[in-house]
């Protein structure tokens, strides 16, 4: 980029409006080499959050923007972020249950305008404050309520095995101006207080697909506050029921052979992710929230590809 860079950061928010306040405070701490902006886009949310953020605007600091996306979801809102920054050079996202670490806008910005990433992603630690971590929730499962950190070293993404979240990441908005296809899949919404989504694992599928210059920036962090409701075993096998679903119905092929019409292999994953989560439970060996996981998520296939099929 031969000019300074123009960026904004954005965070969509539904029925959150007490947390927005220290969010808001937060962002316009930061340190950044050049002006910045801060864009809410408010997915019709029914509390006050409206009142609070038209108070967030009258306070001294960097400028507040709130538009409202009455298409209920993550990514009509995200998608609605972007197209109302298509003119920036830099676009971050942070979530709304998220607080930024020092240094962060500093370390998106260099990446992109010095590293010549087109897309930068960061550390994500989660805060269990002020509940309790269940000792069954170890660091892999983690991963599940957003947790990012591929260690202490920079390093250039060149594949999914060391995923960025959308939850901590900056795009350099003139690859999305020369790609106009590029948004968030629809087919991954997540509305309201719902559970699963995966938007952002189908956007790195898409830089990635597109041969975008990706880097990871541990110096870019954020801090990830935990709803009390995340932290019980029901929601991450829920989480993984309805990520099979979705796979299964937008993301893989028809197969031909089948078995009371169901793939043959889908019922015998599902029937050997059962034995191992039995054995587990039964014989108190560790491991078994993790595996019942796997289980859930071979059921939610089954269950995707048959909607799948009889649509």
């Amino acid at each position: 980029m031969n000019e300074p860079a123009v960026l904004t950061v954005a965070f969509c928010t539904f029925k959150r409006a007490h947390r927005l306040e220290k969010l808001v405070a937060a962002l316009r701490m930061q340190r950044c080499p050049v002006p910045f902006d801060i864009l809410v886009v408010n997915n019709n949310s029914p509390d006050e959050t409206l009142a609070v953020l038209e108070g967030l605007q009258k306070q001294p600091g960097a400028p507040l923007r709130i538009v409202t996306e009455t298409a209920p979801g993550i990514v009509p809102a995200r998608n609605r972020a972007l197209a109302e920054a298509m003119a920036q050079d830099i676009l971050l996202f942070i979530d709304d249950d998220e607080l930024p670490q020092p240094g962060l806008l500093m370390a998106a910005y260099d990446a992109i305008v010095n590293e010549g990433a087109q897309c930068v992603g960061g550390r994500i630690d989660v805060d269990f404050t002020p509940h309790d971590r269940p000792t069954w929730l170890d660091d892999e499962i983690a991963g599940f309520l957003g947790r990012l950190d591929h260690g202490a070293s920079p390093l250039w993404i060149r594949n999914d095995s060391t995923p960025i979240w959308s939850g901590n990441t900056a795009y350099s908005m003139p690859f999305f101006r020369a790609h106009p296809m590029l948004r968030f899949d629809a087919n991954y919404n997540r509305e309201g207080e719902g559970v699963g989504g995966g938007e952002d694992a189908m956007m790195l599928h898409a830089l990635l697909a597109l041969n975008a210059r990706i880097r990871y920036r541990p110096d870019m962090a954020v801090w990830h506050s935990v709803d009390d409701w995340k932290l019980k075993r029901r929601y991450f096998l829920k989480l993984h029921y309805q990520a099979g679903i979705r796979k299964a119905r937008f993301g893989m092929p028809d197969f031909p052979a089948r078995f009371l019409g169901m793939p043959a292999f889908m019922l015998r994953q599902l029937f050997n992710h059962s034995l191992k989560t039995l054995g587990l439970f039964f014989t108190g060996k560790p491991g078994l929230i993790r595996q019942a996981m796997n289980t859930s998520n071979a059921l939610g296939t089954l269950v995707g590809y048959r909607r799948r099929t009889r649509h």
